[in-house]
């Protein structure tokens, strides 16, 4: 939201509620946008919302984005991520609304023998999480197919950045763990494999899809894949952070612990480099630079530090 305020462009929030703490608030952006205030699943709040305000271009992001969450709570996991995909789209379609972009995830191909996934792998999500982005890319491609309806979606390897205050993920968990000079506690064994994208490159994308998809139509339908085509595992990753933090001797607490997620994923973004043009202005490490830049000066302005859960992932 705040690149296309940049970008000058007339920007509609739809706004499920408005915490203090979250970042939109707090910086005052919202200040600088119409919004509307209601949820994905209100279909009747989102087709109005689109014929009123005359919206010519869909950045489908909202989510529930949280693994851990989805598996507590399945049914409001799909109703947000699946239901509330079909209805922004039927909204799009009854409204003739030009281009329509749908952030997914790299979740939505699930646990793939074959790395790393390409746009061509099936959809086989397993998980909660996992099978409501599997759904949400079917039903688009289902709109675009049959509906003509312009909507491509992306699907981004793992977000981070500053903004991000759920310290269950293991950046921001880490940063905020070295920054109280605590040892990280990461409770797989740590070495799950991911690949990772700074989170203004992913904005990059999602503006440069709906430019791709507004100068050519036929794009309609086309899923993409963004990320730094890298591997790490959770341990090599938080060895980065400590470095980059100048606190290599806080080594993390590995509990070794279950988890109900795929052990190796990460994607080839080949087709967006090639189709779109697209690639990352950040590497991995000036990414993670500018996030432990932007945790600590957040850090500092708080009396205390907000009542989150400390870095598990």
């Amino acid at each position: 939201m705040r690149r296309l305020v940049e970008e000058g462009a007339n920007v509609v929030a739809l706004v499920r509620d408005a915490p203090p703490r979250n970042m939109a608030v707090g910086s005052g952006l919202l200040t600088q946008v119409e919004t509307v205030h209601g949820s994905l699943e209100d279909f009747n709040l989102i087709r109005r919302s689109l014929a009123e305000y005359s919206i010519d271009t869909v950045f489908h992001l909202a989510a529930q984005p949280l693994v851990g969450v989805a598996k507590l709570d399945p049914l409001g996991t799909l109703e947000t991520n699946v239901r509330g995909t079909w209805n922004v789209l039927e909204a799009a379609r009854l409204c003739k609304a030009r281009q329509v972009v749908v952030a997914s995830s790299d979740r939505a191909y699930g646990a793939s023998p074959d790395l790393p996934c390409t746009e061509k792998h099936p959809l086989q999500g397993r998980y909660p999480y996992d099978v409501s982005k599997s759904c949400a890319d079917l039903i688009s491609t289902m709109y675009a197919v049959t509906y003509g309806v312009p909507v491509c979606v992306t699907r981004c390897a793992n977000l981070f950045g500053g903004g991000d205050l759920n310290l269950n993920r293991v950046i921001p968990g880490a940063i905020h763990a070295t920054l109280k000079g605590e040892r990280f506690v990461i409770r797989s064994d740590g070495k799950y494999v991911r690949d990772f994208l700074y989170v203004e490159d992913a904005a990059d994308a999602y503006l440069q899809v709906a430019e791709s998809l507004a100068a050519d139509q036929a794009l309609a339908g086309e899923a993409f894949n963004f990320g730094l085509d890298v591997k790490l595992t959770v341990l090599e990753l938080t060895a980065r952070i400590l470095e980059l933090m100048g606190r290599t001797d806080l080594e993390p607490i590995v509990q070794n612990g279950a988890s109900f997620e795929v052990r190796e994923h990460y994607l080839s973004s080949v087709k967006a480099r090639t189709m779109l043009g697209w690639k990352p202005r950040y590497t991995l490490g000036e990414g993670l630079d500018e996030t432990i830049h932007w945790y600590t000066d957040y850090f500092d302005t708080r009396v205390t530090s907000p009542r989150l859960a400390v870095g598990v992932n």
